[in-house]
């Protein structure tokens, strides 16, 4: 396994400024020599002057937030991520790596969650190079690595997961946003170590039901909302019911039977459950009656 060192590079400026003034007199050297008729040292000069020229190919530049792997003959000498102008074997090789924070979307992914309801799912994942070594040795395409493993976590993810929570508790795709962008994160993450990737944040982009069961889906959805706020409305009427049933008992207001307080409570639920305004009826008789 690959690990990222650190490459010992020399100051590019000083570099420069060296093999100017050593090719300069390389040349006035040459020069003189061939002048004076001296063609043997002429000549070594003249190899001289070509390996000064091979130097200057050592120079480089080093962006911020980029490093450099140096390869020398095929073996990792080490990385260079100081920003600046600086100079190696000319006989390396220098390949760049970006360290800068980028993201990318995924395309939606059409998937069956946990209960094999079909769902289209998609995800943003910020990431960065924290490793050169590892992500240009260990993996073949560190940028294409992210993207597929990344989208193979977010399947397995909505596979894990149901869409909609069913039971009390229960961690479901949409309501339990915090949760599920940590794991997909955690789940990210270990997919990419080896490649030298940090993942810094993954969220849930898009999420729906797939488009041959979303009205049936939606259907059940507003089934639901519709029981629930039954529900509560049943609750609160009888709640109402008997608090007016104990006041009326409380202030001796009537005293009804069993039968007269069923047919109170019956109409009370009536009025107070029901969907439209009620209709009063003035009983212009008795109570009885």
């Amino acid at each position: 396994m690959f690990r990222e060192k650190l490459a010992r590079s020399l100051p590019g400026g000083f570099m420069l400024v060296l093999l100017i003034a050593a090719s300069a007199v390389t040349v006035w050297a040459m020069i003189s020599a061939f002048v004076q008729d001296r063609e043997g040292t002429g000549l070594v000069l003249v190899v001289v002057e070509v390996v000064l020229s091979l130097c200057f190919a050592g120079l480089f530049v080093v962006n911020p937030n980029e490093a450099k792997v140096v390869q020398l003959f095929g073996n990792y000498v080490g990385s260079v991520r100081t920003p600046g102008f600086h100079w190696l074997n000319p006989l390396t090789t220098r390949k760049p790596v970006s360290l800068r924070v980028r993201n990318f979307e995924s395309a939606k992914l059409k998937v069956n969650d946990h209960v094999g309801n079909p769902i289209e799912i998609a995800a943003v994942v910020v990431w960065r190079v924290v490793d050169s070594a590892e992500a240009v040795f260990e993996v073949d395409d560190y940028q294409n690595f992210v993207h597929v493993q990344s989208e193979a976590a977010l399947r397995n993810l909505a596979t894990s997961y149901p869409y909609d929570a069913h039971v009390e508790g229960e961690i479901s795709l949409r309501s339990h946003t915090g949760e599920i962008a940590t794991e997909l994160r955690r789940e990210i993450q270990e997919r990419l170590s080896k490649a030298g990737v940090e993942v810094i944040e993954s969220r849930i982009s898009h999420l729906a039901y797939a488009p041959e069961i979303a009205s049936a889906m939606l259907q059940r959805q507003q089934a639901s909302a519709v029981v629930a706020a039954r529900t509560r409305i049943v609750e609160g009427a009888v709640g109402m019911v008997e608090m007016a049933l104990a006041e009326l008992s409380k202030k001796q207001v009537l005293q009804l039977d069993e039968e007269r307080k069923a047919a109170m409570v019956s109409n009370l639920l009536v009025v107070l459950c029901s969907d439209r305004h009620a209709q009063p009826v003035v009983n212009t008789g008795t109570l009885y009656n």
